[in-house]
């Protein structure tokens, strides 16, 4: 059953990379918006991530329930050492949420827009930049368990060009997916147009992004190259990401929406396999060569079995309802345009 629930887990974490991620890439796709062109693409981002962005962090909350529940060990540690970047990441959902709803529902329109705008885009760019950090952290080797100071333990576990380069590239992949989303959503030509050279740039901009996370990790002497080069399965899952950005790229010149969605989420779903498949089950790797696995460090077996269970019939309510969820908001915007 502990095989049940990593699945769960990996499904739920690449699921809140994609969703999530969509929906911050609107925010930061806005913040790198000209003033000319910021109102339309707002609103065909907000009609992109309608149907998904109240249901979204509901995959963020699995993630911390299995963890918390399933693997103790794990949770206490990552939620002891990277306390801080958690914080912050969890007050730019708090802060980007609510200032969303207040800016485009508030009863009142004053001054207060001014400032809800500026709150939702630094914090679309600030959430997954510190996601990014946490997940690169995990793996960096830099949590030291025996750090016998508050800088040591708390700060140095996640501050290095590693985690922050991991974090840059978060950011990049977050525009990415909203740029590849909002072309399914525009009608107008000239907006398509906009959008598909805004995809072009990013697309280059997260190939960059990517160059920075291996130059980091050479610095930092982590082996991501070993991580990914070491394994066939790695190496085909980089290959078939990389054939499907170019991919992509030909194909945001037709802009078939439900191809680019595809593509997207498949080279998302490659990178995060290819990132995490060498040192499975070992998911977080601590200073001095230890680390902590999926399968040495879970809970009970009846709790394991208790949470398998849990996750199979939760399934079976949450899904149907969240494919009811998108439709609901497609008939509705067809009957806006009708």
């Amino acid at each position: 059953m502990v095989y049940v629930v990593i699945v769960f887990l990996w499904t739920a974490i690449l699921l809140y990379i994609l969703l999530g991620g969509a929906d911050f890439g609107a925010g930061i796709m806005e913040l790198f918006t000209s003033k000319k062109n910021r109102h339309r693409t707002r609103r065909n981002m907000y009609e992109a991530i309608g149907p998904v962005w109240e249901a979204n962090h509901m995959w963020l909350i699995i993630v911390i329930v299995i963890l918390f529940v399933g693997f103790p060990k794990i949770y206490t540690t990552v939620s002891v050492y990277l306390h801080i970047p958690l914080v912050c990441m969890l007050l730019g959902i708090i802060a980007r949420g609510t200032a969303f709803v207040f800016r485009n529902y508030d009863a009142v329109k004053d001054g207060m827009q001014k400032v809800y705008t500026p709150i939702f885009v630094i914090s679309s760019v600030v959430t997954p930049f510190f996601l990014g950090i946490i997940a690169a952290s995990s793996v960096s080797g830099q949590i030291d368990l025996q750090a016998a100071d508050f800088v040591s333990a708390y700060i140095f576990s996640w501050l290095n060009w590693f985690s922050l380069s991991v974090g840059l590239f978060t950011v990049t992949i977050c525009a990415y997916l909203a740029t590849i989303f909002i072309i399914g959503e525009t009608t107008h030509p000239d907006d398509r147009a906009l959008f598909i050279r805004k995809a072009r740039r990013v697309i280059f901009v997260v190939m960059g992004a990517g160059a920075l996370v291996f130059m980091a990790a050479y610095a930092e002497n982590i082996p991501l190259l070993d991580w990914i080069f070491s394994d066939y399965p790695g190496v085909i899952a980089l290959i078939l990401a990389t054939i499907s950005l170019i991919l992509t790229f030909i194909e945001l010149n037709k802009g078939h929406a439900i191809i680019l969605r595809f593509f997207a989420g498949f080279q998302v779903s490659m990178i995060l396999f290819a990132a995490t498949y060498s040192h499975f089950p070992d998911i977080v790797l601590l200073k001095g060569g230890e680390n902590l696995s999926l399968l040495t460090h879970q809970g009970q077996y009846k709790t394991i079995a208790g949470l398998g269970w849990a996750l199979l019939i939760g399934s079976v309510f949450i899904l149907p309802a969240l494919f009811y969820l998108i439709y609901s908001f497609r008939t509705k915007k067809s009957e806006q345009h009708d």
